[in-house]
């Protein structure tokens, strides 16, 4: 049985979306992706039940 991670680094929210790194963080300067938790100096992550929540309110959005 394969543990799910709770939280992803940059690298990972960028393949999820198939988008670039600089992108990621971008997207998180501008509000567009939930913000990441800071762990400390040079290390965040982004918490899966976060991006799931915001991943579905974009799509409920577009459904109307």
């Amino acid at each position: 049985m394969t543990k799910t991670a709770l939280f992803l680094k940059d690298i990972e929210v960028a393949i999820r979306y198939n988008i670039s790194r600089a992108t990621v963080w971008r997207w998180a300067d501008q509000g567009k992706i939930p913000k990441p938790f800071k762990l400390g100096s040079g290390s965040s992550r982004w918490s899966i039940v976060d991006l799931e929540r915001w991943e579905s309110s974009k799509s409920s959005k577009e459904d109307k």
